[in-house]
């Protein structure tokens, strides 16, 4: 039997052209689309076939060319990524294909990711060291994807394609499923992409007035957390433009040197086809110094010990009145966006993202990164809280001004 033809549900026709339309006509290109000639990276398992199939015809409507990355579907029992961590020596896990990925890097011009995970446990129980390590051995493709789209010449998007058992693990049934899908992405409107627009130039708006300000440090505050960043020079806040969809949250890089405090994280977080819930952190001159979990404690221990993973990367807020994403939906593309009460607040340990710097980043070198306190790390890794939480931010030359309480940012609209 066609395991794909068995699925429970799927959505309509309609809901997946415009959900490939947004990915490549809007999302893509910073909110310009593909152009013709430009080529694109089209990468997805066999488990998201329609969506797959609708992204490449976008791109071909549009004049685009597709290099496509079509993936075997994870199954219990029938995983290749589970079959090489298993089966790898360490040259094996090493082994980086430069020539291949280099030359990938110089054609394409977009990256479409589309997350469909039919088996979202598929690694439970693989050493997490040997997944660390593989990451860090293409941590060369991941500079050179950062330096051509620092560059102006490189955009990505990440959507979501969801599966019975990603629905499962959000303890959802797949329509209800797919209900916050579409929702949250706007496929109930015949032109998402407007509305897109409408919420980018809302979220550009509070950027600028976070850029606005003169910030020193951040002050996190709330039962489960007292957490002090500092900002850094050469920030600035960023947010929208496509690169994921869907996207609702203002971020930056802090300072990573200058983290101090403790915080705990109310959602959990997916790592190597394992759970960890109830995580807490707490951080001492920049690095944590501590970590607790309710479930999974030593997975995360063995993920912060990865080179630079014990830092921070990522300060995001997001405004409850912009995300409709209401319910926990077991993807980090959703999760780190939802809405609710009191919107969220996440950190990601790990990689500083060079969009945050205010400037040009292409002549930036190495060692000024490191002074101006962004962190280099193969790890990137997102945790979510939902819990009400106020920034105060202490500004340069004195005085303090409450930047986010409520769920909401303060600026006065």
């Amino acid at each position: 039997m066609d395991r794909l033809a068995a699925v429970s549900y799927a959505p309509s026709p309609e809901h997946l052209e415009r959900y490939a339309r947004l990915l490549v006509d809007y999302a893509l290109g910073n909110g310009d689309g593909v152009k013709p000639g430009e080529v694109v990276l089209v990468r997805g398992p066999e488990t998201a076939r329609p969506l797959y199939v609708e992204c490449c015809r976008a791109v071909w409507r549009a004049g685009g060319h597709v290099i496509g990355d079509y993936r075997p579907a994870d199954e219990p029992g029938a995983s290749l990524e589970r079959d090489f961590y298993e089966l790898a020596g360490t040259e094996q896990l090493d082994f980086f294909p430069e020539r291949y990925c280099r030359g990938l890097v110089d054609q394409m011009d977009h990256m479409l990711y589309i997350d469909a995970t039919s088996d979202p446990h598929a690694l439970r129980g693989v050493d997490a060291g040997r997944i660390i390590r593989r990451q860090q051995s293409h941590r060369q493709l991941i500079e050179w994807e950062v330096a051509k789209e620092s560059a102006g010449a490189y955009t990505w998007t990440v959507g979501l394609y969801g599966t019975d058992a990603m629905a499962a693990e959000a303890r959802m049934g797949i329509q209800e499923y797919w209900e916050q899908i579409i929702a949250a992405c706007f496929l109930d409107r015949e032109d998402p992409a407007a509305r897109w627009r409408e919420v980018n130039a809302q979220i550009a708006a509070g950027c600028a007035w976070l850029n606005s300000l003169p910030i020193d440090r951040l002050h996190v505050e709330g039962e489960d957390v007292d957490l002090w960043l500092t900002l850094g020079s050469r920030r600035r806040w960023i947010g929208g433009g496509g690169r994921n969809i869907p996207s609702f949250e203002i971020f930056t890089s802090p300072d990573w040197r200058g983290t101090e405090g403790r915080i705990r994280f109310s959602e959990p977080l997916y790592a190597h086809g394992s759970l960890i819930t109830g995580i807490e952190l707490e951080f001492a001159d920049g690095r944590v110094v501590a970590s607790r979990a309710d479930e999974n404690e030593p997975l995360l221990k063995e993920m912060l010990a990865a080179d630079g993973a014990d830092r921070i990367g990522e300060f995001s807020l997001t405004d409850t009145r912009l995300s409709p994403i209401t319910r926990f939906m077991a993807s980090t593309l959703f999760d780190e966006n939802i809405g609710g009460p009191f919107g969220n607040t996440h950190l990601a340990v790990g990689l500083s993202l060079r969009q945050c710097y205010d400037g040009d980043p292409m002549g930036v070198s190495p060692q000024e990164w490191e002074r101006l306190g962004f962190n280099e790390s193969a790890i990137h890794t997102d945790i979510v809280s939902t819990t009400d939480r106020t920034v105060t931010a202490t500004l340069i030359g004195g005085g303090e001004m409450v930047i986010y309480a409520d769920g909401r940012f303060t600026r006065g609209d």
